[in-house]
């Protein structure tokens, strides 16, 4: 995005042009992310099953607090976009900002590490094989350290992203999965003259890529000249407590929002774990699929959040209405054709987890393929709800949709799914009819709620100066 002095709507295919490049990279690092989780797993299953069940069950615990942080920090965005629009190039409103966000990201990481600290306790008071929780403490132990860079280098990626620097995003988070995979290799297994540190090794690494991550951030933005003229780190020391509230009241609804939707592919997973394992298997499986097709409009909603709380700060309601209406259908059309090679070529896919050939997979991989055809049809309603939930962020609208967020997963989503998969028949098969019950109330909530932005105000706020 390039700021101008008095921005204007750029017509539709402008707008298209200029979303695209936003999301492009910001999806990219998306992708890249999922795949330096990916290599944690990969390195610590070699170590044995009880090392990765100890690490699957202290980053079900780590995650709850990544995805509030991840909220909390994405309120950057809206707010730094919208005094860009305002009257670009907002150096000193930016600076508070992004000031008060890492002021943010501190507080938040003191109290994440506290409850690391608690986590082997609240894994024995669920029920958890006392074994693999002290084993689970160990990890956590080490890894709570990376809570701190991880969250800095969140609000710092928002910045950076906003002020038409996405493209740093996927670069640093590439640099990431190979620090990260030969930190691994190193620690887990002592190579390179390391100590072979087992588990820990694995913790340890992942403060080593997370810090690595915030020193290429503070990196880049001391050498980018666009980005330095913010000088985001002088005064570090002076509060701005209005513009830290704003922070919060815009983030936390955020946060509970990803909070929520996580919770409820937790909580189908413990379902699915009651009809046995294949099935357990099958669905964390097209889950997987569905995960990597969602990251694409994911970038697509937060570059959604920037491009329509620029022209929100710009008091350009013709603005507003392109670039959300363009980052809707671009995400909408990305899901058509992902939901369209689900339904089409399924074996391929699996094959990519599966030796499809063996007659040992024959029964996760049959009930893979019965999932996948609901999770191809429920991929538009995913897509839709996510960039929805972005172009309502831009309007610093996060309320609400948060509440929406909360019902459609949790009583039409949920609740179905544990009725039908409990109570019907339909067993598994209505787990995922439930889950795709809830994303579509979800889409066509926030959906409408876009729709009738003008008529519920949520524009007029730019005009008051909100």
């Amino acid at each position: 995005m390039r700021p101008v002095a008095h921005p204007r709507p750029l017509g539709w295919k402008a707008e298209c042009i200029e979303t695209l490049r936003l999301s492009g990279p910001l999806a990219a690092a998306n992708l890249l992310q999922m795949l330096t989780y990916a290599v944690d797993v990969m390195f610590i299953a070699r170590l044995g099953a009880r090392e990765l069940a100890a690490s699957s069950l202290a980053i079900a615990v780590f995650a709850i607090m990544l995805s509030a942080l991840s909220g909390l920090m994405s309120a950057l965005s809206p707010i730094a976009a919208a005094e860009l629009g305002a009257r670009a190039p907002a150096l000193r409103p930016i600076r508070r900002t992004v000031r008060m966000s890492l002021w943010l990201a501190v507080g938040v990481s003191a109290l994440g590490i506290f409850l690391c600290s608690q986590a082997e306790a609240i894994m024995l008071a669920t029920g958890q094989d006392p074994a693999i929780a002290a084993l689970a403490d160990r990890y956590l132990a080490i890894l709570m350290w990376s809570i701190l860079p991880m969250a800095m280098a969140m609000a710092l990626r928002n910045f950076v992203s906003t002020l038409g620097r996405p493209l740093y995003a996927t670069m640093i988070t590439a640099l990431a999965v190979v620090v990260n995979a030969l930190a691994n290799y190193a620690l887990i297994f002592g190579n390179f003259g390391a100590p072979a540190l087992g588990l820990e090794g694995a913790a340890i690494a992942t403060v080593i890529s997370t810090t690595t991550v915030l020193f290429a951030y503070i990196l880049a933005i001391r050498i980018d000249p666009r980005l330095h003229r913010y000088h985001i780190f002088g005064f570090f020391w002076r509060p701005d407590w209005q513009r830290l509230s704003e922070l919060l009241r815009i983030g936390i609804p955020i946060a509970f929002t990803v909070m929520a939707e996580g919770g409820v592919f937790a909580a189908a997973a413990f379902l699915m774990g009651l009809f046995g394992p294949e099935q357990l298997a099958a669905h964390t499986l097209a889950i997987q699929l569905a995960a990597l097709a969602f990251m694409i409009p994911a970038g697509v909603s937060q570059a959604a959040t920037i491009r329509v709380g620029y022209f929100f700060g710009a008091r350009e309601p013709e603005g507003i209405r392109q670039a959300g209406w363009s980052a809707i259908a671009i995400g909408t059309c990305f899901m058509a054709f992902s939901a369209s090679v689900m339904v089409m070529a399924p074996d391929l896919l699996f094959g990519l987890y599966l030796d499809t050939g063996n007659p040992a997979s024959a029964a996760v991989l049959g009930f893979a393929l019965n999932y996948v055809v609901i999770c191809a049809a429920f991929q538009l309603f995913d897509g839709l709800q996510v960039v929805c939930v972005g172009v309502l962020r831009g309007l610093k609208d996060t309320r609400v949709p948060m509440w929406i967020a909360i019902f459609s997963y949790w009583v039409p989503g949920f609740g179905l799914a544990a009725g039908l998969g409990l109570g019907t028949p339909l067993a598994d098969i209505g787990v995922w009819i439930g889950l795709a019950a809830g994303l579509t109330c979800a889409a066509l909530l926030l959906l409408t709620r876009w729709h009738r932005r003008e008529a519920l105000g949520l524009t007029a706020r730019a005009a008051l100066g909100a």
